[in-house]
């Protein structure tokens, strides 16, 4: 038992579960105390040690099973089920279908007779689907399919309908061959489940078997190529990295403050004391941003906006003023949802007021509205970041109203998740708006993302 809570283990781990080794220990105390022999006590223990988040418990769920299942379907012996009479026609019914293949047949007769699978034909079948090369779960259903075919289920089905028109030529009865029919279903769906449940065990205990992959840093990896655990990650380790970032810009303010001297404003405030520098003036070059943010919220940028405006309103502290809009296929203003919001809450109300659907992007038609209704925020000490990919779907791109843009801002940025290399290709038209930018970051990731609002923190 131990050997197998091992492999149960190691096969969590595999699947994404983050499991410590004390936990594991736990888990063996736990079930040391209980004992193995009520299932449900031995389930529910090694559920409270091992899944610590409610995400994994479906994994946990999916999992025991295949490790602690008995891989015995129940079935019926449905010849011990008939009358003497009708026994003697499935026999003659049988014999009738000499013609068909003989590995049917014998498929055919064991399910009348409810024998399950042995070991050796479930091993036999895995090895002509080529179970052994499998690694992964994701791949469970396919070598399902392929054992399937291996042992002619599909065939059998016809076998039986070929049965019932024999018996029913034979003068069975409809309510016999009604029950005959149901008893030969529930064996044909028992055999089916056998092969699943030895697919996905064999499945499982192979990838307890092999070293998990090194998981890339959280950080590195592409916003196109998140799983929903992975967002789920990231939503938790925001604020952590927004704590950070705000720690880090608070020292650059302090350090503006008693950093470098300024001589004029020294001499000039002294004069009263003769010019003796009783009092030491300071440059002060760092100065609270004011952002305008424009993101687009279309599918391919919407994990890479929820985490930039969740991370920009984690830092209102050391930023002077943040006005925010999104757009798909028009500009909406979101400001006001987070000035009554905390930031995650507030995200997740846009987002869901705001779903991608059939409309299709279109910066500059949002440009356009911006011009009408919000060019008045933009100032000399306003850095606008437009977060996109620059794809406007063949739309005008309206690049007059982002110059003017440019010109009435301190600076206008880019936050684009594509490399140059992609720029101008198909229907974007990045390599035209970045001229009219004072910088473009490439933001395919959360350290992309990051770096990118520190370097703007940091530059006031």
């Amino acid at each position: 038992m131990d050997k197998r809570m091992v492999q149960f283990i190691r096969a969590l781990r595999a699947a994404g579960v983050r499991i410590s080794l004390a936990e594991s220990q736990d888990a063996m105390f736990g079930v040391e105390a209980v004992g193995a022999a009520n299932r449900d006590y031995f389930r529910s223990t090694l559920r409270a040690t091992l899944v610590k988040e409610a995400r994994d418990q479906g994994t946990f769920d999916y999992f025991f099973p295949l490790f602690f299942g008995n891989n015995q379907p129940p079935m019926n012996n449905i010849p011990d089920n008939l009358s003497p009479e009708d026994q003697q026609k499935l026999q003659d019914a049988l014999q009738s279908l000499m013609g068909n293949m003989q590995a049917l047949k014998d498929l055919l007769k064991q399910m009348l007779e409810g024998r399950p699978f042995s070991q050796e034909q479930l091993e036999q079948m895995g090895q002509q689907a080529g179970l052994q090369q499998g690694s992964e779960m994701y791949q469970r259903q396919w070598f399902e399919r392929r054992m399937n075919r291996q042992m002619g289920m599909q065939q059998i089905q016809e076998m039986i309908e070929e049965l019932l028109k024999e018996l029913e030529a034979m003068g069975m009865s409809s309510e016999a061959l009604d029950e005959l029919r149901e008893q030969l279903e529930e064996n044909a769906q028992g055999l089916s489940e056998q092969i699943s449940q030895f697919a996905g065990a064999t499945l499982a205990e192979q990838m307890a078997g092999k070293e998990p992959d090194p998981k890339p840093d959280l950080l590195d990896v592409p916003f196109s190529q998140l799983s929903q655990n992975e967002v789920d990650d990231i939503r938790d380790e925001i604020r952590r990295l927004a704590a950070r970032l705000r720690s880090r810009a608070s020292l650059r303010q302090k350090r503006a403050n008693a950093g470098t001297m300024d001589p004029r404003r020294m001499m000039r405030r002294n004069m009263r004391y003769g010019g003796v520098p009783l009092e030491i003036k300071y440059h002060t070059h760092h100065v609270k941003p004011r952002l305008v943010l424009i993101c687009d919220i279309s599918t391919s940028m919407r994990y890479c906006a929820e985490f930039l405006l969740t991370l920009v309103y984690e830092l209102q502290d050391v930023v002077a003023k943040t006005d925010s809009y999104i757009f798909i296929g028009d500009l909406v203003d979101i400001s006001m949802t987070f000035e009554e919001k905390q930031p995650q809450e507030a995200v997740h109300q846009v987002l869901y007021e705001n779903p991608p659907g059939y409309y299709s992007t279109d910066l500059g038609n949002s440009l356009k509205t911006f011009q009408r209704d919000h060019m008045s925020k933009i100032g000399s000490r306003t850095t606008v970041i437009v977060l996109g990919d620059g794809r406007n779907n063949y739309n005008d791109p309206q690049l007059g109203i982002a110059s003017d843009m440019q010109r009435r801002a301190r600076r206008l940025l880019w936050f684009c998740p594509e490399p140059p290399s992609q720029w101008g290709t198909g229907d974007s038209d990045m390599h035209q708006y970045a001229p009219l930018s004072d910088g473009v970051y490439k933001v395919s990731n959360l350290r992309e993302l990051a770096g990118a609002v520190d370097s703007i923190l940091a530059d006031g």
